[in-house]
């Protein structure tokens, strides 16, 4: 007996959609997650020009502390970077679940399983509204990252068009 009376059972559709929902959503957190890992290993090889730079001015100059500064950003940004990586993977692997107990649930009203089919719609509920919450706070933390470059950008260019003072100590 199929249950008549549920959304699923009165439309096709309804296990497309549901099924549909979140691998695009699925497809988007791939996306990010790229990306943010392309933007970590950016960081990571400005970590090390960063280094690079502070090796080369001399400690307790007002240099070696803005350079010193700098990887204290850097550290802050990676940091961030891993934190939304992780959220946006896991996020990939909610959506993918939510799809999965979807697709349970189209079989539970199949076969007219009442209660199978409403704990796979509240597992599927709460998968894919952890994984959206996942999504939202790790691209809100890319967004706080993105803040934060554009003023390292901004502190680095001070650094470098700025005589230095050994430069303007010389005759």
């Amino acid at each position: 007996m199929l249950l008549q009376s549920s959304l699923l059972g009165n439309n096709p559709f309804a296990v497309l959609t549901a099924i549909v929902a979140p691998a695009i959503l699925t497809n988007a957190s791939s996306v990010l997650a790229l990306g943010t890992s392309n933007r970590l290993g950016r960081v990571v090889d400005r970590t090390r020009v960063v280094y690079g730079d502070l090796a080369a001015t001399a400690p307790g100059s007002v240099e070696h502390k803005e350079w010193a500064d700098q990887l204290t950003s850097l550290r802050n940004r990676a940091q961030m970077l891993l934190t939304a990586l992780r959220l946006f993977y896991a996020a990939l692997g909610l959506f993918a679940a939510s799809a999965l107990v979807s697709v349970g649930g189209s079989v539970a009203t199949y076969y007219g399983q009442k209660i199978w089919f409403e704990v796979a719609a509240g597992l599927a509920v709460l998968t894919g509204a952890s994984a959206v919450v996942g999504l939202s706070v790790g691209c809100s933390l890319m967004v706080h990252e993105t803040r934060l470059a554009v003023q390292s950008l901004a502190a680095e260019a001070e650094i470098r068009i700025r005589p230095s003072n050994s430069a303007s100590l010389k005759p």
